[in-house]
Parts: structure tokens; C-alpha cells; sequence
């Protein structure tokens, strides 16, 4: 999943933000769809509510029943939820929080091959 957001990660030709790279893996990994990838554009920036890493928002609306976990997670190994803090004071790129983001929402078990679905 890591590997695809970052692939789509504001790379051609998608130039999707960290919301959309994340929403994009986990859709396109575990064939679950969660909300159009266009829906999360402007979540992303520091824009998701109260300020949160837009990665991380999109992980925790993925897997809500593991947001928890996912945020305590994300915010033990990056050292804030909140985008600002972690651009500016913390120097945690945003390329990182994807990744993480990405990670930790793997590490749910929401994704694991047999509970991938194919639609007819």
C-alpha cells in the first residue's frame, strides 16, 4: 500500500494530495471503496478537520474502527497529528506522513489479501 501512494503522491499524472494518495492505496489495494478519490482534494494542505495530517485523516476514515489506534500510532512516531506542527516545528515531510499513514493502516489487518473483494 506504501508503494502505491507514494506512486501517485503528487507524481503525474495524478498529482494526488497525501488525503487522496492514502484514500488511493487503500481503494486500490483492498478493492473497497471508501469515497471518491476527488472528494478528499481539499483535505489535503492542513485542510482536514482541526487541522489534521490529511494522510492520517484519510487512514482513520478508511479503517474507522482503528482510527484510534492509527492516530496514537501516527502521532507516537511523527510526534503530532496536526499538519502544522508537523511541517513547520517537527521538519516531518509530508512525503513521510503518507508513507506512515500508508503503513499504519496496513498494519490494521483491514487489508490483507482474503479481505480484498472483486466487483462483477
Amino acid at each position: 500500500m506504501k508503494t502505491h501512494a507514494q506512486s501517485v503522491f503528487r507524481r503525474a499524472p495524478e498529482r494526488l494530495n497525501c488525503a487522496q494518495a492514502v484514500l488511493d492505496a487503500y481503494q486500490a489495494v483492498t478493492g473497497r471503496h471508501v469515497a471518491p478519490v476527488a472528494d478528499f482534494e481539499p483535505l489535503g494542505g492542513g485542510r482536514a478537520p482541526g487541522g489534521e495530517c490529511g494522510a492520517l485523516h484519510a487512514a482513520c476514515l478508511a479503517a474507522p474502527a482503528s482510527a484510534a489506534t492509527i492516530r496514537a500510532s501516527f502521532a507516537a512516531h511523527a510526534g503530532s497529528t496536526l499538519c502544522r506542527p508537523l511541517k513547520q516545528e517537527l521538519r516531518f515531510p509530508c512525503t513521510e506522513c503518507v508513507e506512515l499513514a500508508a503503513d499504519l493502516l496496513t498494519q490494521t489487518g483491514d487489508v490483507s489479501p482474503s479481505s480484498i473483494t472483486v466487483s462483477s
